[in-house]
């Protein structure tokens, strides 16, 4: 007699969900129990968010959970403060002004309050209804050269990333700039994307999330470069700001330039 796996589904910040099955579902909960009983074994260290200015404890998030990840204030994870700290520090967008255009694709609000004071031609985007635009990623319906500024970070790993790159490299004007992220492990020479990878559970063995289709590597720069885009800096998570921000060491930002 063959037991038939049982599934479970699994609900997620964003809204959308997964059905896994038990095998995944043991893995997840054993994660989530040893991330649960460091952040109790941990002293109480308090942190700084960038984005908020909010000084205390901050709390563990993430599917398995990440400990000190989350501003119980302005809910921030680490690389919503490493993009606040380049930008305040001047690393990125210091030659943007006011009247610069920027597109925020997948906008998180706790970013999306700051850039809309910053910028008087700050808009939204998103494949979803509810924001200023609703935009495909891959196939942009928008004029060529529109935007000064384009951001993006953790999308490209949801997407077709040459379609997007060089789309997002159509709509820019000259000069402009990408600023984005992604989940990215150094150590690999090459982004891991093998075919065949098609539901859910597989996404999330393989790639860390249920909606992600790769994980890339250090060619991540060469993929996007190869769009017609020239990199132009890299902000890394490293040091004393580590621990005073709780960052995720060694997390990138990346600023491409349209060449």
């Amino acid at each position: 007699m063959t037991l038939q796996p049982k599934e479970f589904r699994i609900d997620f910040p964003d809204g959308t969900s997964s059905v896994v099955d038990d095998r995944v579902m043991g893995i997840l909960r054993t994660l989530q129990s040893q991330a649960a009983a460091v952040q109790r074994a941990q002293p109480s260290t308090p942190r700084h968010c960038s984005v908020c200015d909010y000084h205390g404890d901050f709390r563990p998030t993430g599917f398995p959970q990440r400990v000190d990840a989350s501003c119980p204030k302005c809910h921030s994870v680490e690389r919503h403060r490493l993009i606040m700290l380049a930008v305040k520090r001047g690393q990125v967008l210091g030659d943007a002004d006011e009247n610069s255009r920027v597109l925020h694709f997948a906008p998180e609000p706790m970013l999306s309050d700051y850039f809309r004071s910053r910028f008087q031609h700050y808009v939204t985007a998103d494949l979803a209804a509810g924001f200023d635009l609703q935009l495909n990623m891959e196939n942009i319906d928008l004029p060529d050269a529109q935007y000064d500024v384009i951001m993006a970070n953790h999308v490209l790993e949801h997407v077709d990333d040459f379609k997007a790159a060089r789309e997002l490299h159509r709509i820019l004007k000259p000069g402009g700039v990408l600023l984005c992220t992604v989940p990215l492990i150094e150590g690999w020479e090459e982004t891991y994307e093998p075919e065949g990878i098609d539901s859910d559970a597989e996404r999330l063995l393989h790639f860390g999330q249920h909606d992600h289709v790769r994980m890339y590597g250090r060619d991540f720069r060469d993929r996007i470069q190869s769009c017609g885009f020239a990199l132009e800096a890299e902000i890394t998570s490293e040091g004393a700001d580590v621990v005073k921000y709780s960052l995720l060491r060694g997390e990138k930002l990346f600023l491409f330039r349209k060449a």
